[in-house]
């Protein structure tokens, strides 16, 4: 398995701060609802092609699917299905009435990013959001994706080489 790459490093950036169990359940709730809070008012916009209506939420995801199929092929197929059937989800839900669309849009993403900084606080770790907000919020939601697999015990060879430079660089750090 190759470990000079991109993916590769963005995993050991994320996995480095979220190591502790709790912090990953948070994140494994937190993330998908502030993607749901985000997405309900990005389905308001939209257009009409040849008879399908594609709203902005279907744009963005599609240009995190863009950005996901960089990192790994597998893992960006799954988000598009997850992220497809949140679309959905948030299609539904900015259908309510104006002001409770807004209020469940506000709670799902207030909520969402409160729930991340309690599991880092558990954690004992600074949020990555802290440091590189952008980086962040594109790439919480296809870590989202990683986690699934590494719960479902799926790519272990991937995780456990993880777990092993995570290792390597808080010895090198040790020993600085």
């Amino acid at each position: 398995m190759t470990t000079d790459n991109k993916l590769m490093d963005m995993l050991t950036g994320y996995a480095s701060a979220h190591q502790h169990p709790f912090n990953i359940f948070v994140h494994m709730i937190g993330i998908p609802t502030i993607m749901l809070g985000v997405l309900i008012p990005l389905t308001w916009p939209s257009y009409e092609i040849a008879g399908v209506t594609i709203t902005a939420a279907h744009v963005v995801m599609l240009g995190f699917f863009l950005f996901y199929m960089t990192l790994d092929a597998l893992f960006a197929i799954v988000f598009l299905v997850v992220a497809f059937l949140m679309t959905l989800l948030a299609i539904r839900l900015g259908q309510l009435p104006t002001t409770t669309a807004w209020i469940v849009a506000a709670a799902c993403f207030f909520g969402g990013y409160a729930a991340q900084f309690v599991g880092h606080a558990v954690e004992k770790s600074m949020p990555v959001l802290v440091k590189h907000p952008i980086q962040a919020n594109l790439a919480a939601p296809f870590f989202t994706v990683v986690e699934m697999f590494k719960i479902l015990g799926l790519r272990d060879g991937l995780f456990n080489e993880v777990q092993r430079q995570i290792q390597a660089r808080r010895e090198q750090q040790a020993s600085s």
